[in-house]
């Protein structure tokens, strides 16, 4: 089989943020390992493995204490980087979790510079995320928890997040930026209670803002799977919500701390169904892997890492297109569908519902029928292991 089956080309809309190849192997215990790459370096470097775009936090790119005269010339390196390697940027986001400024959170913080401070910064990410042409911006709320409870009443912290989101929308409207907010959920760490922890949680605030058609999500492997959660669930409930604005992808070992892994390293059975998800219904946004190499590399190693997110992504793509077309699943997918097709409940009449009210079920029958889940469990498995 030819590799160049699995080799990353531009419609696949792979994407790597500067904090993530560029990550240099610290941890809470360890310092870095790796040298540090300029943005510029990093551009050559996702273009060599074959990426598609890359995104960035405001101060990964631009230091936080640069002049104006630092920040244009960055910005010109890092522009002509881009260009010279035909790499995007669609997605720019803000660091609102690292400066002491926001120990008590951003958005949330009890003290009403801070909260200022967080729009202010975010509103300068915004400007700079635009001169690229970034389409998503993506806000990760890291700092918006709490360690006690008795520092605010969390319907505070609720309204204080609205009334910033209410007002970066209305910011983007009025320089006419285009941006798609995407909420990036996440149950803990660094806070011990973070206070939007899931998906879903985002998807019913959201309905809450001024400007809802501009907000969506951008769920995390990690961020899902760090509780034990399923990460093809909140994907599939923000999809059918119309609010599927970006996805982050790496791996996860459940109750860790966030681990950022390779993509499907760790649970390949779960990033199958993920990938199955995503290109069965036509997903066009961009496959954005938030993860970084294993400490021990040196930057071929970094590249051996980023090259592996994006194979595995097309070798479970691959396999997906194998599960559609298997004759076997085929059948069994035809007789559940088939002996459900007259039994609908379908939309309330009053004559369909006195209809339903005097049936007659019978539940033995009805629950003697194997379902043949074992069997469709071990094709997928077949086909995840290459013996189908």
């Amino acid at each position: 089989m030819s590799n160049d089956k699995y080799a990353p080309k531009p419609e696949h809309k792979f994407t790597f943020g500067l904090w993530t190849v560029g990550n240099r192997g610290a941890d809470p215990f360890g310092t870095q390992v790796r040298a540090k790459l300029s943005s510029v370096e990093i551009v050559e470097m996702l273009a060599e493995v074959g990426a598609y775009g890359v995104n960035f936090h405001d101060n990964d790119l631009v230091p936080i204490d640069s002049t104006a005269a630092e920040q244009d010339a960055i910005v010109r390196d890092f522009k002509k980087a881009c260009d010279d390697n035909n790499i995007k940027v669609p997605m720019a986001t803000v660091n609102l979790f690292y400066e002491p400024i926001f120990r008590d959170g951003a958005f949330t913080a009890n003290d009403t510079r801070v909260r200022a401070y967080a729009v202010q910064k975010t509103m300068r990410a915004m400007d700079l995320g635009a001169e690229f042409d970034a389409e998503t911006f993506v806000l990760w709320g890291g700092r918006e928890g709490v360690e006690t409870d008795a520092c605010r009443k969390t319907t505070d912290a609720i309204k204080r997040f609205r009334e910033a989101l209410d007002y970066l929308c209305e910011y983007s409207k009025s320089q006419n930026y285009g941006y798609k907010f995407a909420l990036e959920a996440k149950p803990n760490e660094p806070r011990a209670d973070i206070y939007f922890p899931t998906t879903g949680a985002y998807l019913a605030f959201i309905e809450t803002l001024e400007n809802k058609e501009m907000v969506g999500v951008n769920p995390e492997v990690a961020h899902e799977q760090m509780p034990g959660l399923n990460m093809s669930h909140a994907v599939a409930q923000a999809w059918e919500a119309g609010k599927l604005f970006h996805i982050d992808l790496n791996d996860q070992v459940p109750g860790r701390y966030d681990q950022d892994l390779r993509f499907a390293s760790v649970s390949p059975k779960q990033s199958f169904w993920l990938v199955k998800f995503l290109e069965d219904v036509g997903y066009q946004g961009m496959r954005h892997f938030d993860a970084h190499a294993y400490r021990t590399e040196d930057y071929d190693g970094v590249k051996d890492f980023a090259r592996g997110c994006m194979k595995t992504y097309l070798i479970l793509k691959d396999k997906a297109e194998r599960w559609n077309k298997h004759e076997e699943i085929g059948s069994i997918l035809a007789e559940i569908e088939g002996a459900n097709k007259d039994n609908h409940v379908g939309s309330f009449t009053q004559d369909g519902a006195a209809s339903l009210l005097s049936r007659q079920f019978d539940r033995a029958e009805i629950a003697s029928k194997g379902l043949k889940y074992e069997r469709l469990d071990q094709l997928t498995m077949d086909i995840l292991f290459g013996v189908d």
